[in-house]
């Protein structure tokens, strides 16, 4: 039986595209970069943005946006092998959106500022939530219809009264569904993750920490086996 790797969807943006050798020993279960500190204030606004919306129609909210209720936040989901390949995906999403017509919307919310580059970079991501929640390991399928980014970042400041107010104006981002890249995304993960070790990327910090961490490991047991004993 083949081995099969657990794809975490929050990898696909950054990680692989920064550095093949790092997503390859992360996706075989070898060794992961340290994880990155997230200021304390980006949590606890992502936090209360999320939980603001629960429950909530967005129509109602902000007039621009579509017509949709949000029955989840932060859920976990598992998918079944992706097709033609060794993988599943294992992650957690933001927000899911359940549209007039039955169908959902899995959306993202982003504390960053809004650009077009966002769209292809989250895409794939996106997709993957898509995947595990039409095709569960465990669970009711749910027909997935749109997929969005939704973006706050800040803009102006206010004080009245004793009280900071930090103004967070929205965009929204449609994602478009592309079932068939999706899938080609998958097998060209697959391929890495059962070839063989990538080469380092002379880019990547984390790639030439291990490289000197390897070259001293070497020079020491290279003088221990020089002691004439």
């Amino acid at each position: 039986m083949s081995e099969i790797f657990k794809l975490s969807p929050s990898d696909f943006a950054y990680l692989f595209e920064e550095c093949k050798l790092c997503y390859w020993l992360k996706g075989r279960g070898l060794i992961e970069r340290p994880r990155g500190i997230m200021p304390g204030v980006f949590n606890a606004i992502n936090s209360r943005v999320q939980t603001g919306l629960i429950n909530k129609n967005l129509k109602v909210l902000f007039s621009d946006l579509p017509e949709g209720e949000i029955v989840s936040q932060e859920g976990f989901v598992e998918s079944t092998i992706v097709p033609g390949t060794s993988v599943y995906i294992k992650g957690k999403y933001d927000l899911l959106m359940k549209n007039p017509d039955g169908t959902y919307t899995i959306i993202d919310l982003k504390l960053s500022q809004p650009g077009e580059d966002k769209v292809e970079k989250y895409m794939t991501q996106l997709s993957s939530y898509k995947f595990a929640f039409e095709n569960p390991k465990i669970g009711e399928a749910l027909k997935i219809s749109r997929m969005a980014l939704l973006i706050f970042y800040p803009d102006k400041v206010e004080y009245k009264s004793g009280i900071t107010y930090l103004d967070f104006p929205h965009t929204w981002m449609e994602v478009p569904i592309d079932d068939g890249k999706f899938l080609n995304f998958m097998k060209d993960i697959d391929n890495l993750l059962k070839g063989p070790r990538p080469e380092p990327n002379k880019d990547c910090p984390y790639c030439q920490y291990r490289n000197s961490f390897d070259s001293l490991k070497l020079e020491k047991e290279a003088k221990q086996e020089d002691i004439p004993f």
